[in-house]
């Protein structure tokens, strides 16, 4: 039996074919984007999630430094090639910044710094030492702020000024530059520990409520246009359709580092404040939590109907995993505050799923990068979005 040499799909065990298939440097560093950082976000999140959970599995902290250990290398190769990218090919790489899909996702690298820094700390510690851990996590946590509050204010400036929006515009994507500030108010809450001064522990308390703020309330305006557009437009059917995963970011991340500080505030502030916090936790969690289920039934439900009809692989696929683990952390910190077995038991389910959306898209990932269907040029119109025709 003989197979065309464009059969790929049908004989991927051929190794010479599948060697043949890789690409050469500049093939793959031409259209590098910052969407790359979203495979170590997924990644890192499988792990400190594990970390997280408030169940105790046989063998499941072993796996999460695999995990972590993983993601770290992930990131330095990420790192490596997006510097190479702009330094072979800036022109290419100053235009991410204006292009309408691409743009939003500067955003991730900041995220993937702090999830992996944030790792080291739950998780690393056991393979590189505390201290190690700790300092890491200073470093990447420091670079990972300033690069979040940074893309929060400059990718909406762009949208703003420079980059055209069409109606049908908005979808999860745009949460992306404006989710990393709650990001290092959770992970900033892990190192109040770490700080030995008082009045640094209240900065650092304070300073992530603040970011807390900035990141929750831009992004109720985000989740609210993307609910406009899917009520008038509908759906774009391609595979910036698992996007919409990315709402649960912002719902997830902010109840864990709504729990995060609350259980911290006491290292940091009077007792009746840090109680006061701690039941913020709880009255702020428990109705976004309603709000992410609710979500998770929508964005399943329009993942479903464009996989039938036909939705190509992207690294968009990896809007299925980080948000999903934040989800898993938000439910563990309400597990934790509210000790009713129904948040543990949902927290487990949830972990389950990402996991399995992390081995769906990983696989997808890595044969699509051998075969080069992830280094192509980023689309550089709009995306239409459509509603299907009336029946009857």
């Amino acid at each position: 039996m003989t197979m065309s040499p464009t059969s790929g799909a049908d004989r991927p065990a051929n190794l010479p074919w599948l060697f043949s298939s890789l690409q050469s440097p500049g093939q793959v560093l031409g259209n590098l984007g910052p969407n790359w950082f979203a495979s170590v976000m997924g990644t890192g999140i499988v792990a400190t999630a594990a970390a997280t959970l408030p169940v105790r599995i046989p063998g499941l902290h072993v796996f999460a430094r695999c995990v972590w250990v993983f993601a770290s290398l992930l990131l330095v190769v990420v790192i490596v090639a997006v510097i190479a990218h702009w330094i072979r090919f800036p022109t290419v790489a100053r235009s991410h910044a204006y292009n309408p899909q691409m743009a939003h996702f500067y955003g991730a690298a900041p995220m993937a710094l702090l999830t992996v820094g944030a790792g080291s700390l739950l998780v690393g510690k056991d393979l590189i030492g505390e201290r190690v851990a700790v300092d890491l996590d200073w470093i990447l946590w420091s670079a990972g702020t300033v690069g979040g509050l940074f893309t929060a204010m400059t990718i909406p400036y762009l949208m703003f000024t420079q980059i055209n929006v069409e109606p049908d515009a908005a979808f999860g994507g745009w949460l992306m530059p404006i989710v990393p500030p709650t990001v290092s108010a959770a992970t900033g809450a892990l190192l109040i520990p770490h700080i030995h001064t008082v009045t640094g522990r209240q900065t650092m308390l304070y300073g992530c409520y603040a970011m807390f703020g900035l990141s929750v309330f831009a992004s109720i305006i985000v989740i609210t246009m993307v609910w406009s557009r899917l009520a008038h437009f509908g759906t774009s059917g391609t595979a910036r359709v698992p996007t919409l995963w990315i709402v649960l970011g912002p719902l997830g991340q902010s109840i864990t580092a709504a729990g995060l500080l609350g259980h911290n505030a006491a290292l940091a502030v009077e007792p009746d404040i840090a109680d006061g916090m701690a039941v913020f936790s709880i009255l702020y969690g428990v109705p976004i939590w309603g709000f992410a289920v609710l979500w998770i039934g929508i964005a399943l439900s329009l993942t479903i109907r464009t996989a039938r009809r036909g939705m190509p692989f992207a690294l968009t696929w990896w809007s299925l995993t980080f948000p999903v683990g934040t989800f898993v952390t938000g439910t563990t910190q309400l597990a934790l505050h509210t000790g009713l077995p129904a948040f543990k038991v949902a927290a487990v389910v949830a972990y389950v799923g990402l996991l399995a959306a992390w081995g769906l898209v990983a696989v997808r990932t890595a044969r699509g990068g051998l075969r080069g269907n992830l280094f192509l040029p980023p689309p550089a119109g709009p995306i239409k979005a459509r509603k299907d025709p009336p029946r009857g």
